[in-house]
């Protein structure tokens, strides 16, 4: 488990690169070594020769001896005068099996040699060629046994690996101690603020304050910060909502009723004979049914979201026939209004009725309201067809365009800029902005898209893309 860590991988990641960085210092190290004990032999080999020159000959077969084993050689061959000449010899064990030429060798045929010596099994006899020291002669020739040479190399190539492994694993230490309190600290607070914050997003002092002194670290914290806290303010909006939406909830029966008893006076009150009450009375019949869709509009933007679209394959023509129909029994009559079907009779589409007739509804109704706000006569025009394949279709599909356009006066400013904001987009006084919203919702819940094309003196135009699948 340690070893998936960030650490873990990076204690692994830092010991395997030391080691190859140790490995390209311990071959050429193996090299060196065998190039300078070669050399040695030889030095100390032309030394026990010159002393035997030195006194003619006159040395004792024992004394000769043992300078070849002080010199660690079987025989010495010196080259001086373009003469070869034996200066000391002794019985040589077995064959010669390599000979190396020291003389200006190339590194890669040290490194080859010096490998080939450390993993070879056993000892043998091997010639070794070379200058002599100190212009003494123009070639040095000995004869010697590989063992103490072999011996001492697999002592100093072990020598090297301890060391290695000493240098490796101490630089894993301090970069994993480096590591675990520049990086995998500042993370680890990171991860534990986050979880702390999930378990009370609403909490404001649970968000997570910026203090890593690393600069890409502490931009991820501040940008952590940052979404924290319009997060907690959201979540405070919502739940502000929510206690809204119970709260209406809870008073609507009783509302309710009071509107009820209220209706029945003012309608009392419009038969009265006194003038001042007559003229009072409509006023009072508006007021009441403003608060009643004030109530009424509330509780069902508040209720929970709309259940799924019931999708069926339906006449679209009689449904919007019965939408203008019952547009023109609400009608307040203040302006003539027209209005216009631009439907084929055989069109069809798939949708849920009883929500489509919703939106349309919404749609018309405002439109009306518009035009007869102006006190002028107007026309609302409702008009379909099939688009394109990839024509105001979401998801590329083939849909159905929806069209509804009114000549009234186009709506105001800040209702344009929060057309599907809720209790914010209203275009008329008493209106509370939640019909487009719940409208849009619903054509969402189509898979289709509702927009406004648009709005101007001439008039305002809404589109309704429905996507038609199978």
């Amino acid at each position: 488990m340690f070893f998936r860590t960030l650490t873990g991988r990076f204690l692994i990641l830092t010991v395997i690169f030391v080691m190859l960085a140790e490995v390209l210092i311990f071959v050429p190290s193996v090299a060196r070594f065998r190039e300078d004990f070669l050399l040695s032999r030889m030095e100390r080999a032309q030394l026990a020769s010159l002393a035997l020159l030195a006194s003619d000959g006159s040395i004792s077969e024992r004394l000769a001896e043992e300078l070849l084993v002080n010199a660690g050689v079987y025989n010495v061959v010196l080259r001086r005068d373009e003469l070869r000449e034996l200066v000391l010899s002794s019985p040589v064990p077995e064959p010669i099996s390599a000979t190396y030429d020291m003389r200006a060798p190339a590194v890669t045929d040290l490194i080859r040699d010096a490998l080939r010596e450390l993993m070879s099994p056993r000892d043998r006899v091997i010639r070794v060629l070379g200058d002599p020291v100190r212009e003494g002669g123009l070639l040095i020739e000995v004869t010697m046994d590989s063992g103490p040479l072999r011996r001492e190399l697999r002592d100093h190539a072990l020598r090297i690996l301890l060391l290695s492994f000493a240098i490796s694993f101490s630089t894993a230490a301090l970069l994993f101690l480096a590591v675990q309190r520049l990086m995998v600290t500042p993370i680890r607070r990171v991860t534990v603020a986050i979880a702390d914050y999930a378990k009370a997003p609403e909490d404001a002092r649970r968000i997570i304050e910026p203090a890593s002194r690393v600069v890409e670290l502490r931009e991820a914290e501040e940008a952590l910060s940052r979404m924290q806290t319009d997060l907690t303010h959201s979540l405070r909006q919502k739940e502000r909502l929510a206690q809204l939406g119970g709260s209406v909830a809870r008073i609507a029966h009783d509302l309710r009723n009071i509107l009820a008893t209220a209706s029945l006076l003012a309608d009392r009150m419009e038969s009265s004979k006194d003038p001042a009450v007559t003229r009072a009375a409509p006023k009072l019949v508006g007021a009441l049914s403003r608060a009643v869709n004030l109530c009424e509009s509330t509780l069902a933007f508040g209720k929970a979201e709309e259940p799924p679209p019931r999708l069926a394959r339906l006449p679209l023509r009689p449904l919007v026939q019965e939408v203008i129909e019952a547009e023109e029994l609400s009608g307040s009559g203040a302006a003539a209004v027209e209005f216009l079907l631009d439907v084929p009779a055989t069109m069809s589409l798939r949708a849920d009725a009883e929500q489509l007739f919703r939106v349309l509804s919404n749609l018309v109704r405002n439109a009306r309201q518009a035009i007869e706000a102006t006190g002028a006569p107007g026309t609302i025009e409702i008009s379909a067809h099939y688009a394109a394949e990839g024509h105001h279709a979401p998801d590329g599909a083939e849909a159905c365009v929806i069209r509804v356009i009114d000549t009234g006066p186009g709506l105001p400013r800040r209702a344009r800029e929060n057309l599907f904001a809720a209790f914010q987009g209203g275009a008329r006084k008493g209106g509370v902005g939640l019909g487009l919203v719940i409208a849009a919702e619903l054509v969402r819940g189509h898979g289709g898209a509702l927009e406004l094309v648009r709005s101007d003196d001439q008039g305002t135009e809404f589109r309704i893309a429905l996507p038609q699948k199978g």
